[in-house]
């Protein structure tokens, strides 16, 4: 099952004959926290309906303003491996070996704040997920406008070169014309 967000993947899918089955095509150019939960809970119905039994995301990684490449990040089945993959575990580690509190007491049970945890760990990473396409797709704005201006200079100064040589040629025309008509009056 295919979700697409944004008008390039979705127009990618479609020109490769690809089923989508939901698209988001007017995602808000500045989306806002609530918006972006608004999205992510979208997704995760199809987890939590059984309709898909794992969600990968497939968007560039954003590396700093020139780098950014394609990655494929699994975000459920919420595991150790998907930890490790996206999160990092060197804090995870060095709690792993601590025995849990008897006394501890969870309200509500330990399993459902178990749940929320994963729920609001899959969120923040879809929402880092789309922080880095912007980046992303900003960065490529930028570099895009800076490669546009640089070629216009080239333009200019080439044009401006061209049009001062003729303009020279003009002058220098002009005055063997003068000194032409002084000497023939001068004779």
């Amino acid at each position: 099952m295919l979700v697409t967000i944004g008008k390039k993947g979705y127009e990618f899918a479609r020109n490769r004959e690809i089923s989508v089955e939901k698209h988001f095509v007017a995602v808000p150019e500045k989306m806002n926290a609530i918006q972006a939960l608004k999205l992510v809970d979208t997704l995760l119905d199809f987890w939590r309906s059984g309709a898909v039994r794992q969600m990968v995301f497939a968007a560039p990684h954003y590396k700093n303003s020139i780098t950014f490449y394609p990655v494929m990040k699994t975000f459920l089945p919420f595991s150790a491996q998907m930890i490790e993959t996206n999160i990092g575990t060197e804090e995870r580690e060095k709690r792993r070996h601590k025995k849990p509190d008897p006394l501890m007491i969870y309200e509500p049970s330990k399993e459902a704040v178990a749940q929320r945890l994963h729920e609001q760990t899959v969120i923040s990473l879809f929402v880092e997920a789309f922080l880095e396409l912007k980046a992303s797709e900003y960065s490529s704005r930028m570099l895009a406008m800076q490669n546009a201006t640089d070629a216009a200079d080239k333009i200019t100064t080439a044009l401006s070169l061209q049009y001062n040589k003729a303009r020279q040629q003009a002058i220098t025309a002009e005055i063997a014309e003068l000194v032409g008509a002084s000497d023939a009056i001068s004779s």
